[in-house]
């Protein structure tokens, strides 16, 4: 793997929860780039049940694809996080606090990996240019024979 390291690592995250949110299955989807040219991507079925949210989910992948940076020996680069999520763009930039929800160990231990870092931003960015991991969160819920009904399934 060739990294430039005048280029940031750009890690772009997503998750979904169907059929229901809460409640539902949740999976997650995270794609990492380095000037242009994919590093690497990977999705996965997080949680099932009462403890499976949107938000456990979106926080999923971020955390993969932290501890994938930081496992490649990555986190000494300046890395930019992307989601279409607002609730962890806020809190991991620290401008919102964490409340209450199943999410917040997970947000804990992302929280947690940030000191490991030494130059990480957050950027918050609309659904339509999240479409990659979006597609790789959702690809898995379509393997599991999960039906879709929150967000169309397309």
């Amino acid at each position: 793997m060739t990294i430039n390291k005048n280029k940031p690592i750009e890690i772009y995250c997503d998750g979904s929860c169907e059929p229901t949110n809460p409640g539902g299955t949740s999976s997650y989807g995270f794609i990492i780039f380095n000037n242009g040219n994919e590093l690497y991507k990977e999705s996965a079925i997080v949680t099932k049940g009462k403890n499976s949210t949107n938000n456990v989910a979106e926080y999923a992948g971020l955390l993969n694809g932290l501890r994938w940076l930081y496992k490649n020996k990555l986190n000494e680069n300046k890395v930019i996080c992307y989601a279409d999520s607002k609730l962890v763009i806020e809190q991991m930039s620290g401008r919102w606090q964490m409340k209450k929800g199943v999410y917040i160990p997970w947000a804990l231990k992302c929280k947690d990996a940030l000191p490991h870092f030494t130059d990480i931003t957050f950027q918050w960015i609309p659904r339509e240019e999240n479409v990659t991991a979006d597609f790789l969160s959702r690809s898995e819920l379509k393997k599991a024979g999960i039906k879709f009904r929150i967000q169309p399934e397309g």
